[in-house]
């Protein structure tokens, strides 16, 4: 089973930068949005084969996930049933019988850590909320968890210690995510590769020098180890400051 996850942050642009050549390309079985910025009805996707799920946030252009699958699941629900949490589209949960597939896009704690408090108690609701899924059946994470884990994942780690997407907060959230019984999939096949990002700023020529950030994951039950078969980040394919990622199971 192939499964893409990418941040396209605006579908609707992307589209006229070849979506569409992309997703044909890729052939995924389930394939993940992150910040569509999109309201219902502003896009028809013709996806033969493929059942679409859509969550839009309450605010016009802002966040939004989407997931396209060819397997038809059981269930699908939206947001974590909190409703601090569930206004900006940003968690889509399918149920198949032998797994639950959730994308995410988790808020950013903005310029300054502005909403460094909210993302925490994020954190600890979905966190909790992923743990419950686990109990009845494994699960499958993707989508950008905007937060860069170690200094590993990011090419400037000194310089953004206090930056959004790379606090001592944000990290240790992380870490007691992994903790919690999950496996992060990239870091499962390449623990020790540097230099592979999913996320460069539109400033400074960051993409055109490698200056990027690993923001964008496939996140999976240890249940799932031995179902995991390879882990894959698109570098090369643009028309988003997010490429995406890849995972294929057993």
């Amino acid at each position: 089973m192939k499964c893409i996850s990418w941040n396209v942050n605006g579908l609707r642009a992307v589209m006229k930068k070849g979506f569409m050549d992309v997703f044909s390309a890729l052939d995924a079985d389930i394939f993940c949005l992150q910040e569509t910025k999109l309201q219902e009805g502003q896009i028809d996707l013709d996806l033969p084969g493929y059942e679409q799920y859509w969550n839009y946030a309450d605010r016009k252009g802002y966040s939004g996930t989407a997931i396209f699958t060819k397997r038809k699941p059981l269930s699908c629900s939206y947001g974590m049933g909190i409703d601090e949490h569930d206004h900006e589209g940003r968690l889509i949960t399918l149920e198949f019988d032998d797994i639950y597939f959730v994308t995410c896009y988790t808020p950013n704690s903005q310029s300054e850590l502005a909403r460094l408090d909210y993302r925490m108690t994020w954190e600890d609701d979905f966190r909790r909320y992923l743990v419950e899924l686990n109990k009845t059946k494994p699960v499958v994470l993707c989508g950008d968890l905007n937060v860069a884990h170690e200094e590993i994942d990011l090419k400037n780690p000194k310089t953004n210690r206090k930056n959004a997407g790379f606090s001592d907060e944000e990290r240790q959230k992380m870490t007691e995510l992994l903790a919690a019984g999950f496996t992060d999939t990239w870091r499962y096949f390449y623990p020790d590769k540097e230099g592979v990002y999913s996320w460069w700023s539109y400033r400074f020529k960051a993409r055109q020098n490698n200056a990027g950030w690993r923001i964008d994951y496939f996140i999976t039950s240890k249940d799932l180890d031995s179902r995991l078969e390879q882990a894959e980040i698109y570098t090369d394919i643009t028309g988003s400051d997010h490429c995406p990622v890849g995972l294929v199971l057993k």
